[in-house]
């Protein structure tokens, strides 16, 4: 019977998006503190995560910087059709290039996050480093402050859905823009 009611809880806790189960989501441990969660978006069914490209604001000089301010997974069907998902995003910067796996798919990341500045110009979330399942290491050109937390659990499968955490506009306040994501692990 415990069997039943962990699968249960299990399937209740994770099913996402498409019609997929996402058996788990892998997280890093030093995600910024500010924003709210967006939706999980998930790759279409039968495509896993093959690369990422970010969205980053250029140093602002005098004014106010977010640096990272969206995350954009490439999916990859197994006969090379591709597609994009991403979850909240903010209001600042181009998209750069993308950042593929040669070969595999990507089963865990590490996020760069500058901590909390107290009066200073705080920018929260930095950049990304993604691991293949090749054993091949991608870093992102991201923003340049913070550090690399530690790198999130690899996922038994691969990656195929984001989500997101994204402070809004603060008006006269001091803008972060990106700080948190959560990528989900599926068995496609």
């Amino acid at each position: 019977m415990a069997h039943i009611t962990s699968a249960l809880v299990l399937l209740s806790l994770f099913s996402v998006g498409f019609g997929k189960l996402a058996y788990n989501y892998i997280t890093t441990d030093n995600g910024g503190k500010w924003g709210t969660w967006g939706k999980v978006e998930m790759c279409p069914p039968g495509y896993k995560a093959k690369g990422v490209s970010l969205k980053v604001e250029p140093y602002q000089g005098e004014d106010d910087d977010t640096a990272l301010n969206g995350v954009r997974l490439h999916c990859f069907h197994k006969n090379n059709y591709t597609a994009t998902v991403q979850s909240s995003t903010g209001s600042w910067g181009d998209w750069g290039p993308i950042i593929l796996c040669s070969h595999g798919y990507i089963e865990a990341y590490q996020l760069k996050v500058e901590p909390y500045r107290g009066n200073g110009d705080d920018t929260a979330a930095n950049n990304i480093k993604i691991q293949c399942s090749n054993g091949q290491t991608l870093e992102a050109a991201g923003g340049p402050w913070g550090t690399y937390g530690s790198w999130s659990n690899a996922c038994e499968y691969e990656v195929c859905g984001i989500r997101t955490k994204v402070e809004p506009y603060q008006g006269e306040g001091d803008d972060t823009a990106f700080n948190d994501l959560r990528m989900y692990c599926c068995d496609v």
